[in-house]
């Protein structure tokens, strides 16, 4: 697997941050948080995250602020700053204190993802997605074309269903609950507490396609009370 890329967002609305650590947790990045400015401040200078996400109004320390300190400690950090104010003044202030983008609230979550993607991009850190998860020898998805090859045998799965496989994938070192899954492939809100089979139908789906024999799951297994979890190479 590509290495994944880190993401800091430094953010103190609570509904914001939890809305953007699940959206890049669901894009695969590893995501870290900070709800005041001087603690992200601490964590921004580590120079270890891909991005920071850097909000302006912040308890203790201003996005200014900690956008000029860490630009004193490193020149290329990739900066996308977050903001309700959208005066021409304000945006010409982030982008001079070297902020790469400047997004203002409310804003899309889509556009806010490719925005991530294009500084990436052009700083070369581009989040490279998974493309291929081998599961067993002889028995590799093929997450780009939405396959699974099993020796000679091709088997297709849906674009929701590999979803769901790249989740579990990401997630791997532990059980996945389907409240989880709900909120983060299917977008719904994980406090809406939501009565569904949907879950259980793709995973189901899912293991006939990665199985052998879907009755005696060895890839893709049920934690009791804990939800679901992808194992490779059956361990």
């Amino acid at each position: 697997m590509n290495k994944t890329s880190s993401i800091l967002i430094i953010e103190d609305e609570i509904a914001i941050r939890t809305g953007l650590i699940d959206v890049f947790v669901y894009h695969g990045f590893d995501v870290e948080f900070a709800d005041d400015g001087k603690i992200g401040l601490d964590k921004a200078v580590t120079g270890k995250f891909d991005m920071i996400l850097l909000d302006v109004m912040l308890p203790s320390m201003n996005g200014y602020d900690i956008c000029q300190r860490i630009r004193e400690k490193d020149k290329s950090q990739p900066i996308i700053m977050l903001t309700a104010k959208t005066a021409d003044e304000d945006v010409v202030m982030g982008l001079s204190l070297g902020a790469d983008d400047y997004v203002a609230k409310p804003f899309s979550i889509a556009q806010l993802v490719l925005r991530v993607q294009a500084v990436l991009r052009r700083t070369g850190k581009q989040c490279q997605r998974i493309t291929k998860i081998q599961l067993a020898e002889e028995r590799v998805i093929d997450v780009t074309n939405l396959s699974i090859q099993s020796g000679e045998i091709k088997t297709q799965f849906t674009k929701r269903e590999m979803q769901v496989v790249e989740y579990l994938y990401q997630n791997r070192d532990r059980p996945v609950s389907r409240e989880e899954l709900l909120a983060n492939v299917w977008g719904y809100s994980i406090e809406l507490d939501i009565e569904t089979r949907t879950v259980d139908i793709h995973i189901a789906k899912i293991r006939r396609k990665l199985e052998k024999d879907a009755k005696k799951p060895k890839f893709l297994t049920t934690v009791r009370g804990a939800g679901y979890r992808l194992l490779c190479d059956g361990v």
